[in-house]
Order: structure tokens, then sequence, then C-alpha cells
């Protein structure tokens, strides 16, 4: 018989393949064994709408009783798009179930695994593969314990840390390979931000250019407070209600009208000095359960959202390239902090391998 760390692995395998496919949901796989074999496979996808247990279960069919049912996450016990995935389990006649998290949603936290001992299930937390699956769901995790989408700050760099040349910036600082990987890392996003500046110079698309099926389409949002985005960009040429441009009422009318004419909606929200409020962006994004942002931005901007404590998280991908010079741009610009006393702090550092010369530094801000 096979180690019961191999099921759990099986179904993490699983939950992975239905990333990017279950926002606003979480991921989920799940295994069904009986007498040591996978009798039944089964991952979450939005489309599919059936949870991930449920499809399982289904493969299984009447073997399912005795069985034990491997999770990476807590079944729910509320009803939503379907009945109460718990029902189903215990209607099954499943006798087991080993499980890697409790749900951090408040509406399930717990009640799921209750309702499976209240019926005569064994329960049984498989701690050795938590963080694993937490990690999974990072977003969804973030969002039900913050009630805001997870923010990652992400930036191309050179070795001295710099984004961008003073004068020709034609070409790329990093690899091919590290650029499909940034687009692995959109394509698990549920919405991507960027300032006008970088617009006009790149003329960019801002999409998930992975190849690989969504839930949602990923939300591209562009900080522009006059609103002056040409209406002949890549962007707004593309937007198929996938465009958020967020402007200032200061802003011309008959722009804004123009732009939602072109198929882009435009979100008012006024900030200090004349600029947007990008808290307000992602009060609006929480309201509409995006529960991830991915900053792609201009110097500027990066400080924005580092210094206002709006970031979460940052993703930089270094190159061995070095720019140096004082007219080069940062990561982020901004005033910076006048003492290293005042200087950012960050924890849970990762280095990630993405090519034989380049590397990708994660790490999460320690708010205050």
């Amino acid at each position: 018989m096979k180690n019961c760390s191999h099921y759990m692995r099986e179904a993490l395998r699983l939950a992975q393949e239905g990333r990017g496919l279950t926002s606003p949901n979480p991921t989920v796989g799940a295994v069904v064994v009986s007498d040591g074999k996978i009798i039944g496979r089964g991952f979450h996808t939005w489309a599919g709408v059936h949870h991930a247990e449920i499809i399982a279960l289904r493969e299984a069919a009447a073997d399912a009783r005795g069985s034990t049912l491997y999770l990476t996450l807590e079944p729910c016990s509320h009803h939503g798009r379907t009945r109460p995935c718990v029902d189903t389990i215990i209607e099954t006649g499943v006798a087991r179930v080993v499980c890697a998290m409790q749900d951090p949603n408040p509406r399930v936290s717990g009640t799921g695994f209750a309702r499976l001992r209240a019926a005569g299930i064994n329960v049984e937390m498989d701690t050795e593969h938590a963080a694993e699956a937490a990690a999974l769901n990072e977003a969804f995790v973030h969002f039900m314990s913050t009630g805001r989408p997870l923010v990652t700050v992400k930036a191309a760099l050179t070795l001295d840390g710099k984004i961008a040349a003073p004068q020709d910036n034609v070409g790329w600082i990093t690899s091919e390979i590290a650029r499909a990987d940034v687009q692995q890392v959109r394509h698990y996003s549920d919405a991507i931000l960027t300032g006008l500046g970088t617009v006009l110079e790149d003329d960019c698309l801002l999409t998930d250019r992975s190849g690989l099926p969504r839930s949602r389409p990923l939300l591209r949002i562009v900080l522009d407070s006059q609103l002056r985005i040409p209406l002949d960009s890549k962007m707004v040429a593309s937007a198929q209600n996938d465009l958020l441009i967020v402007g200032t009422t200061a802003a011309p009318r008959d722009r804004k009208k123009a732009l939602e004419d072109a198929g882009a909606t435009v979100l008012i929200a006024d900030g200090i000095g004349g600029r947007t409020d990008p808290q307000q962006v992602i009060e609006y994004l929480a309201k509409e359960r995006y529960l991830s942002l991915m900053v792609e931005a201009g110097s500027k901007v990066n400080w924005t959202m580092l210094d206002g404590q709006l970031a979460d998280k940052v993703l930089f991908y270094y190159a061995p390239k070095i720019l140096g010079g004082l007219k080069s741009l940062p990561v982020a610009g901004g005033p910076g902090r006048m003492r290293r006393a005042d200087a950012m702090l960050l924890d849970r550092m990762t280095v990630h391998p993405i090519s034989p010369n380049e590397f990708a530094v994660e790490a999460y801000l320690i708010k205050n």
C-alpha cells in the first residue's frame, strides 16, 4: 500500500491544474482511495461548477462507500452555486476524510469538518502538506482574512536595481525565459495595474499571454488622472470588458465618454494632489471579488504602492546587467526614505532560480 502522503501529493497536483480556472473560488484537488488504490480524482474549475470532491466521488461511484477522501481544502458546508459538498460526502458513505487545510472563508471555516464528524466520518488534518496547500490559494486566503486582494509589485531589474535607462529603452532587461515565467504569474492573477507613463512609453497590451484558459479575463488597469490614454493605443483598441481606466474629476467629461464608448470602464478616484487614489482601486477590486492584483508599472507607481503599504509582496526578476548612473530609474522612485532606519522591511524572502544567470526574489512587506 502506498504511503498516505502519496495521495495528498496527487490531490495537490490536481489542485495545481485548476490554477487560473477557479477565481473567485479557491483551487481544490480531491482524491478518493479504496484498498490502497485511487478510484476517483477531481479538481475544481469555475466553468465546471462542480467542486473537486464531487467530481472525484462521481468517478468513484458506488466504490466510494467506505473509502478515504483526500482533500486540499475543507469541503464547503453552505449553499452557493452548488449544494454543500459535505452533504454529498456523507450520502456517499465515505468513511474518512484527510484534509490539508481549513477553509479561511468565515462562512465555512470549521463547519464542514464539524458536520462530517457529526455524521460519524473520521476527519484528519494533514499538517505535513498544509503550507503547500495554503500557497496554492495564497490570494484566496489573503482575501478571506483581509477582505482585499493580494497586491504584488512585480519588476524586472538590473543587478543594481534599475528598471529603465534615461534614454533608449528598446529591448528587454530579462530573458525570454524570465518573461515566460512572468506570463505564468499573470495567468494566476485576477488583475494587473500600470500607470499612464508606461502605456505611453511602451504602448503595451498587458494581457495574459500564457495561452492557458482562465475563469475570468485578466482585468487591465491604468492609472490616468486626466484620462489621456490614446484611443488608438493597443490597450483601448483591444478592450473587451477587461480594461479599467482610473481618472479624477479633473479629467474632461468627453474623454470619459469616449473611453467608455471604446469599451473601457472608467473609475473616478480622486487622490492627493490631483492624482488618482490607488486605495480606491483596491476597494473596487475587493467589491468585485478580484482576489489578486499584480502591479507592473514605473518607478513612481511602484513607490506609491510600496510607501503607502498598499502592496503586500514584491516579485523582482534580476538580470545579469548593470546600468549605473544617477539618471537610470530605480525600481521605486518618489522621495524615498531619508534614513536607513526608516527603510521598508520585508520578510519570508524566497530566491527562485529562473535561468542560468537570472533569479527572482519574492518577499512580503512588513506593515506598520
